[in-house]
C-alpha cells in the first residue's frame, strides 16, 4: 500500500507548535513519520511505498530536506528512506516545470527515488492549495504536452510518473460538477506510441499515470483510467470523511456516556473514562477507514496482486531487544 505525506500533514505530525522556518518542522515530521512507518510495516508484514504529495515551487526546500535524508539513509542501507516524491509545478510554465523536474530526477534516480510530476491543474482545494476558480481548460492536459514531458524526462531516467489532468478535482462534489475524461490518457498513450514508432513498449503504455482527486469518482471512470495506464490514485478526501464518520458513529452510539466524567445511563456514580479515552474514538475511526480502503483496493483491482496470500494476524517480529528499531 502507499502512505503519503503532504507538507501540512508533515508539519502536523511534528507538532503545530514547532518552528517551521525553512520548512524545518515539515521536514522533521515527514522524516519521523517515515521511520515510524518503516518500523511498523515490518511488524505488520505489509509492503509500503512511502510517498510525499503535492510540492509546489515554494515548497521545494521541504523536498530538498527529504531527499537529503534519503541520501543519508541510502549510504547505510542501500535504499532511500522514502520511495517517491511528487513535485507539482503545474502552475508554472511547462518549460520551467520540465527543467526543474529533470534536475530533481537526475538527483533522485541516483538513489532509486521515483519522481511524480504534475501536468495540468487539479481543481478544488487540498492542503491549503485552492484551485476552485481555475479555468476549465486548464483541467485537461494535451497529448502533445504529455509527450513533451515523457520525451524530456526519459532522457534522464524512466523512474517517473505523470499526474496528467483529465478533469480531476480535489474533494467530493455533487454529480455533474466534475467532468472526468479518462480517454485523454488513452489519446496521449496513442500519440506517444506513434512518436516512438518501433521503440514503443510492447504494452503500448509508455507513460505511467497518476489519478489525482479520485475521491467520489465513479468506479467505471476509475477502472477505465486504469486501462489507460493509471497506476496510482489519491483518495484523501474520502479517507478524511471515513475517519470523521467513524468518530461521528462512535459519539452517536455512546453519546450519553460522553457528557461527563462521572455519570451515565447505568448510574450517577458510574465512571466514563473508557468511553472518553481518545484512543476509543480514534480506533472507531480507524476501523471505519479500513472499510473504505478495502473498497478502494477492490475498485482499483489491486488485491492479491503481489502473491502474498491472505494477510496473517500481525506479530511482533523484531522487538527492541532484538535490534528492530531503525538506526
Amino acid at each position: 500500500m502507499i502512505i503519503q505525506f503532504s507538507s501540512g500533514g508533515s508539519q502536523f505530525y511534528a507538532g503545530k507548535g514547532l518552528d517551521n522556518d525553512n520548512y524545518a518542522a515539515c521536514i522533521a515530521g515527514a522524516v519521523s513519520g517515515a521511520f515510524h512507518v518503516r518500523t511498523m510495516a515490518e511488524q505488520y508484514g505489509v509492503p509500503v511505498i512511502l510517498h510525499t504529495d503535492h510540492c509546489a515551487k515554494k515548497l521545494l526546500p521541504w523536498i530538498d530536506g527529504l531527499i537529503h535524508a534519503s541520501e543519508r539513509y541510502y549510504k547505510d542501507h542501500g535504499e532511500p528512506l522514502f520511495s517517491s516524491h511528487m513535485i507539482d509545478l503545474s502552475e508554472e510554465p511547462i518549460e520551467e516545470n520540465i527543467e526543474i523536474c529533470k534536475d530533481y530526477l537526475e538527483r533522485m534516480s541516483k538513489i532509486g527515488l521515483l519522481l511524480e510530476m504534475e501536468l495540468g491543474i487539479t481543481g478544488g482545494e487540498e492542503d491549503g492549495v485552492n484551485n476552485e476558480d481555475v479555468a476549465k481548460e486548464d483541467l485537461y492536459s494535451k497529448p502533445e504536452e504529455i509527450y513533451q514531458v515523457y520525451e524530456e524526462l526519459s532522457k534522464v531516467s524512466d523512474m517517473f510518473t505523470v499526474a496528467a489532468a483529465f478533469g480531476n478535482v480535489h474533494g467530493v462534489y455533487s454529480p455533474g460538477n466534475v467532468e472526468l475524461e479518462p480517454k485523454i490518457l488513452s489519446r496521449a498513450q496513442d500519440y506517444i506510441n506513434e512518436k516512438l514508432g518501433d521503440d514503443a513498449p510492447a504494452g503500448k503504455k509508455p507513460v505511467s499515470f497518476v489519478f489525482h482527486g479520485g475521491s467520489g469518482s465513479d468506479v467505471s471512470d476509475i477502472q477505465e483510467s486504469i486501462g489507460y495506464g493509471v497506476i496510482k490514485m489519491n483518495i484523501d478526501t474520502d479517507t478524511q470523511w471515513s475517519y470523521w464518520e467513524g468518530i461521528k458513529k462512535f459519539e452517536n452510539k455512546w453519546h450519553d456516556y460522553l457528557q461527563e466524567q462521572i455519570g451515565n445511563p447505568e448510574g450517577p456514580d458510574k465512571p466514563n473514562k473508557k468511553y472518553y479515552d481518545p484512543r476509543e474514538c480514534m480506533r472507531a475511526a480507524e476501523v471505519n477507514t479500513i472499510e473504505r480502503l478495502e473498497g478502494a483496493f477492490a475498485d482499483l483491482k489491486c488485491q492479491n496482486i503481489l502473491g502474498l496470500g491472505e494477510m496473517e494476524e500481525a506479530k511482533n517480529v523484531l522487538g527492541p531487544r532484538r535490534g528492530g528499531l531503525p538506526v
